[in-house]
């Protein structure tokens, strides 16, 4: 785990990470959350819609790149204030997801960065566009 300070960050640095998303993480996400819509938990009813077959939830993605700014970019101790989605593809269980975080801008004046949030499965495609907005650490 790493932790870095606006000193320490710059336009272009990058994180990535790849998840598996797996039904029983579907499952779990769905007790938390309370999102027990039959899409992502009824292979029968999801056999009937667009989709063919469960898919896991959207928001499960955006936990994975919750994960990858709380943990590696900015890291520990950084303030996650906004988050911007776009869910291009669906995400079914069994697929890899590669999360790919960037700094794209550096807000010097008020102590945030701008990081595109983008994933991707495991067959390049991607999968959600985003962008977030945090406030890295304080300096030591």
């Amino acid at each position: 785990m790493q932790s870095l300070s606006m000193k320490e960050l710059f336009v272009g640095q990058k994180a990535e990470k790849e998840f598996l998303v797996t039904q029983e993480t579907g499952i779990a996400y769905a007790e938390v959350s309370q999102d027990k819509n039959p899409l992502h938990l009824d292979a029968e009813y999801a056999k009937k819609t667009r989709f063919g077959k469960k898919i896991a939830h959207g928001m499960l993605m955006g936990g994975y790149i919750s994960s990858l700014i709380g943990m590696e970019l900015p890291g520990e101790g950084s303030i996650y204030m906004k988050q911007e989605l776009t869910f291009l593809r669906p995400v079914y269980y069994g697929d890899t997801v590669r999360v790919e975080i960037a700094v794209i801008e550096l807000q010097e004046e008020k102590k945030r960065a701008v990081l595109s949030t983008n994933c991707y499965n495991q067959k390049g495609e991607q999968v959600i566009a985003g962008s977030a907005l945090v406030k890295p650490k304080e300096e030591q």
